[in-house]
């Protein structure tokens, strides 16, 4: 089969839960004998870069600003797609999404899968006229596309009574992870169980100014190590910065990846996700995979993932937030132990193999359903002609 993959900013991924989806996903469906093209934006992939372990990357310009990077990006790659010999197309996000509707216009016989990461029009780097887009690009990706694909059961729930739509849902996945040794990150002086993590983006939604706040009443020895950069969020990042300067034991690390970002995750002693929203965070399987407990914000998407394993806070709880990191800075036992069935949780649930076998049926099914839907029309137009006559 021969698929096209648009709306995300490029692969190989070096920032964003999005990006690292894709990455995961096309490589593993070359290796299952597809043939993949992904599209991808020069500010975030080199343009002379033509192929990443398999997949052919096509690299489109856009107009790099916070408004238009994503769909200038997505309209350039849909005039493109029209034009190639693929089977499916498989748009990536809601905003993207909106976009559909020009495949559908011009390519009516493509089959199109969409998959729904995140209510992004909750994120409040958006404007009112940006959150009414989002808003848009969520409705065509439910109703317009062949086949919808959500990653947490939470947002198949909101999509059957938002939409009265059943929808497919394939989650984030991660591989199993093997802890490593301190190496890259000796600079930042810290040791082994030595400090608490948080690795994301640094955006509002995020709850980051809430964890440090949190911290900073702590009486510990422990550092608190975050990871991320801005997302076109450089005032809250210079935000995050000045309430912690007062604090020597926060560290900003910025974006990482490779080597130095598993041994961040390898030898912290608790991750902490403070998120407001989410759709299904990766880092946060991430850390799970590498056996480190969480402590999350209790949001549904959270709970979803750590289940009954980890703990959880009282969402933009500073207070609450202090009052667990307390606890469990005090209980390493519990953490060692709580750890253990993390990492045995998400690889029994977010398995990268079983997902792309998922996604492969979706494939399938979107590709048999148009097939279906042609010769329905060819015979309901045979009927019409043959009714003159007969």
């Amino acid at each position: 089969m021969k698929i096209a993959i648009i709306g995300q900013k490029g692969i190989p991924s070096h920032s964003g839960g999005v990006e690292k989806h894709v990455e995961d996903l096309s490589t593993r469906l070359v290796k299952c004998g597809h043939k993949v093209l992904v599209y991808t934006r020069p500010s975030y992939t080199d343009k002379e870069l033509a192929e990443h372990k398999g997949v052919k990357l096509i690299s489109l310009p856009s107009v790099s600003t916070k408004h238009l990077d994503a769909i200038t990006h997505t309209f350039r790659a849909c005039l493109d797609v029209i034009k190639r010999d693929v089977d499916v197309i498989h748009f990536h996000s809601i905003g993207p999404s909106s976009l559909i509707l020009l495949i559908k216009l011009l390519r009516p016989d493509l089959p199109i899968v969409a998959t729904f990461h995140c209510k992004d029009y909750f994120h409040q780097k958006w404007g009112i006229l940006a959150r009414l887009y989002l808003k848009f690009g969520e409705f065509v990706a439910c109703r317009v596309a062949d086949e919808t694909i959500v990653v947490s059961k939470t947002l198949k729930i909101y999509v059957a009574k938002k939409y009265n739509k059943l929808v497919n849902y394939a989650p984030n996945g991660v591989l199993p992870a093997k802890n490593v040794a301190l190496n890259n990150i000796k600079y930042l002086q810290v040791k082994k169980n030595g400090y608490i993590l948080y690795v994301g983006r640094l955006v509002r939604h995020k709850g980051v100014h809430y964890l440090i706040e949190a911290f900073k009443r702590l009486k510990t020895d422990k550092k608190l190590v975050i990871v991320g950069g801005s997302a076109h969020t450089d005032d809250y990042v210079k935000y995050l910065k000045n309430i912690a300067a007062d604090n020597k034991n926060i560290i900003f690390t910025g974006a990482q990846t490779g080597r130095t970002l598993a041994e961040l995750f390898s030898n912290a002693y608790l991750f902490v996700q403070p998120s407001k929203s989410e759709g299904l965070s990766i880092a946060l399987l991430e850390a799970m995979s590498y056996g480190k407990t969480t402590l999350v914000s209790d949001i549904p998407e959270n709970k979803e993932v750590i289940d009954y394993t980890g703990f959880t806070f009282r969402n933009k709880n500073t207070a609450d937030l202090m009052g667990k990191l307390n606890a469990l800075l005090r209980n390493p036992e519990v953490v060692k132990n709580m750890g253990a069935m993390q990492k045995e949780r998400v690889a029994s649930n977010y398995n990268w193999q079983n997902i792309v076998d998922k996604v492969q049926k979706i494939y399938n099914n979107a590709v048999l359903n148009k097939k279906e839907a042609k010769i329905g029309l060819k015979l309901k137009v045979a009927r019409k002609f043959l009714s003159f006559f007969f």
